[in-house]
C-alpha cells in the first residue's frame, strides 16, 4: 500500500494563498535589480544619499 504524501496537498494549498506575495516579491526584486545595475559612477557622485554617507 502506498503511503499518503501530504506535501503535494500542502504546496497546492499554500500556493493558492501565497502566490500574490511571491509574484509581487519577484517583480519588485527584478525592478530594484534592474535600476540598481543601471546606475553609473556619475549617478553615484551626484546622489545626495551617497554624498551624505560618503560611500
Amino acid at each position: 500500500m502506498r503511503l499518503f504524501d501530504p506535501w503535494s496537498v500542502f504546496f497546492k494549498r499554500e500556493w493558492k494563498r501565497n502566490w500574490p506575495f511571491l509574484v509581487g516579491f519577484a517583480v519588485t526584486g527584478t525592478v530594484i535589480t534592474k535600476f540598481s545595475l543601471g546606475l553609473t559612477e556619475e549617478d553615484a557622485k551626484n546622489s545626495k544619499f551617497v554624498q551624505a554617507h560618503k560611500r
